[in-house]
This record gives C-alpha cells, structure tokens and sequence, in this order.
C-alpha cells in the first residue's frame, strides 16, 4: 500500500508531506525524516484539510529545516573500489580500472574508464584503500582546476568578490562561505554542472546574506530562478556523490 500524502504551498514553495495515521495519537506531529522528508503523524480520522492547515501554520519553521537538510551531503553509500565500479564526474558515469602489478603513476581518465596503476608487491587487502585515495586526488585536482573559472560569472550576476577557493572534504556540507573564502566539497564535481553551479551561485548568495532567509533566497532566485528545482535533484542525487 502506498503512503498517504499531501501537498500545501507557502508563498512560492511547495511542501510535500507523508502522513502516518495512529489510533494512540491524539494531536498533529510534524517532523523531518532524513530520508523521507517532511512527516506528520497524526489521529486516525484527523481529515487532511486539517493537516493542511496544520503544515501551512508551522511552514516558517518547517522550511528552513528542509532546506538545510537538502544542502548537506547525505549518509554514506557503500564503496568496495574494484575494477568495473562506477563513479560519477560531471554527471557522467565512469568505471574504475584496477592494473596490478604495474609502476606507480596517478589515476588517468582514458576512454570512459578511470585507470589506476597499482604498485608491485601492494597486498590485495590494501587495493580498496588505495584506490579512494587516488580517487580523492583525482576529484579534488579537478575540483582546483575548475571550480574558480566556474564560480566567476556567478560571482558577476551577484555583483560580489571572493577571495579564493578552497577545496575540502567537508562532512556535512557541499560547501560554506566565510570572509570571501569560498569551502567547496571535492564531491560536488561528481554532480552534473547544473548543480555545481547551483551550490556555487548559493555560497555566493551568503557573501550578500549570512543566512537563509527569505531575502537569501530572493537572491538566489534573481539569479537562478530554477534553484528549488536543482536544490531538490541534488538532495536525490547526494547518495551516489559520498563515499
């Protein structure tokens, strides 16, 4: 049986819910799931135009925990680094080829396949360990080389300046924005650009508001009016990105 639903609109956004129905309950709870979203538990026979206007009432604090949940990478998908695994870079997909036995050079695109040489002697348990440390290297050489000729024309129709880029391996976040310096998480140059620019265009936005109100994302949405679009598909996508 399929979950029951709903859908309320606050201003432009649009709050899609599950509802979870229990003879116990007597009142209306709404939480954020990490997986499913925004959640409201509720009396068996509570009607849904009651939840609407329950989730419509609490939208002020319900959005902003929705949007900060979308903006930080999710829990870690599982990774065993063997030849044929797939990887993402710039939303095309690429394979991982292992080449034993051979003289130690870095990982190299050619053809599709992201081809490591693995050093003479290095024991078959060690593999897994050193291919995501060469794949880490990879990713964040191209996050460098890239991302600050990326981040320019936003920085432009914003009417800001950074300072510098700086790519990390943040935990939770694809990127923050401190004193014009630009923390942009290696993992984000595996989405496909639109969303880059997505997490570019938003860290910017921070230059001219430090938080997320409505004036941040007024801001935001003069510049990308698509941004809750490409926000929603790189919350989808988060899985496949951490590792």
């Amino acid at each position: 049986m399929r979950p029951e639903r709903s859908e309320v609109t606050w201003g432009t956004t649009h709050l899609a819910y599950e509802i979870r129905r229990s003879a116990r309950r007597s009142t209306v709870s709404i939480a954020i799931d990490p997986a499913l979203g925004l959640v409201v538990t509720a009396p068996e026979a509570t009607p849904i135009a009651r939840l609407d206007s329950v989730v419509r009432s609490k939208a002020p604090w319900i959005v902003p925990r929705l949007k900060r949940r979308s903006e930080r990478p999710p829990a870690s998908s599982a990774r065993e680094f063997v030849s044929g695994e797939s990887f993402l870079y710039l939303g095309r997909q690429l394979r991982l080829r292992l080449l034993p036995e051979q003289d130690p050079r870095p990982l190299a695109l050619r053809g599709g396949w992201l081809e490591l040489p693995l050093p003479r002697g290095l024991p078959p348990e060690h593999r897994g360990a050193y291919a995501r440390a060469a794949l880490i290297d990879w990713y964040t050489r191209h996050a460098r080389e890239r991302l600050p000729s990326w981040t320019a024309p936003w920085a432009q129709r914003l009417g800001v300046s950074f300072q510098r880029i700086v790519v990390t391996d943040q935990a939770k976040r694809w990127g923050s924005c401190s004193r014009g310096v630009l923390r942009l998480n290696w993992r984000v140059v595996q989405a496909p650009r639109t969303l880059v620019d997505y997490v570019l265009a938003h860290e910017l936005a921070h230059l001219i508001h430090d938080n997320h109100g409505r004036e941040f994302w007024a801001t935001l949405g003069r510049v990308m009016p698509d941004y809750e679009a490409r926000r929603a598909r790189l919350g989808e996508l988060g899985p496949a990105l951490l590792w």
